[in-house]
């Protein structure tokens, strides 16, 4: 019995493509792709990810055994694909750290800094907390299956074989950048608000009372009030923060 395996080549040249776009999204996705996740996990699921659109986009994938450059192009294309997918989820995460890092600096714990998970590096106590209750709420809300879809959609996007537009990329990354900056001072504006008017009280308050020591009242107080102030609003800030995470992966996933 003969048993022809000559599409073998073929395949696993094509896995290897779809692998390269999906483990290099996985590799930047926030909560994936951070330090202290297991290699062997990211890989797993890149690899599982790659299995499973394998047989949905395999005829778009224009292989030729014969000359490996137009591959080692493809290659490098698909790179380019799965890292614009992944980065756009990062950078939408970050603009809880851009509200945390403004609210510590209102409230006055902008000096304490603690180790980022997600960065491994030092960051605003508040910042590191509110990125992690992003990340925790992002897979709590199942919007990880809007990142899967994104990608599938991605084929339709951004074709194999097709260098991704250059204006485009450029759009869609300013856009988003741009958007966690605005939502992320959103987001810090009611402590904006509090610190301008508790501030101010201060001011009466020393031209009122000379002799008394503002700073050393001032500083547990506005710390407490505001921590208190941020219990009351913080289910209403991550509300308004995942509809816009939504909004965001919606426009990179336009069919789910």
């Amino acid at each position: 019995m003969h048993i022809d395996v000559s599409f073998l080549p073929a395949l696993g040249a094509t896995f290897l493509l779809v692998f390269a776009r999906t483990g290099t999204m996985v590799m930047l996705l926030p909560g994936l792709g951070e330090q202290n996740i297991s290699p062997r996990l990211r890989l797993t699921i890149g690899l599982v990810l790659a299995a499973v659109l394998l047989p949905l986009h395999r005829s778009a994938y224009r292989i030729d055994t014969g000359a490996i450059g137009p591959d080692i192009v493809m290659l490098i294309e698909e790179i380019l694909v799965g890292a614009v997918l992944g980065l756009t989820a990062r950078l939408t995460i970050s603009a809880l750290d851009v509200a945390g890092s403004v609210i510590a600096q209102q409230l006055g714990l902008g000096f304490v800094t603690s180790v980022d998970p997600t960065q491994g590096e030092q960051g605003a106590i508040l910042g590191n907390f509110l990125t992690m209750l992003g990340i925790t709420l992002f897979f709590a809300t199942n919007m990880h299956y809007l990142v899967i879809a994104a990608l599938n959609d991605s084929y339709t996007l951004f074709r194999p074989g097709e260098l991704p537009a250059a204006g485009d990329v450029a759009a869609l990354m300013t856009q988003t950048v741009s958007g966690a900056f605005r939502i992320g001072i959103q987001l810090a504006a009611p402590f904006l608000a509090f610190s301008l008017l508790f501030n101010i009280g201060l001011g009466v308050l020393s031209r009122l009372m000379p002799q008394m020591q503002v700073f050393f009242v001032a500083l547990p107080l506005s710390i407490l009030i505001g921590l208190l102030f941020l219990l009351l609003v913080l289910g209403t800030m991550m509300g308004l923060f995942l509809d816009y995470a939504g909004g965001v992966l919606h426009q990179l996933a336009p069919h789910a």
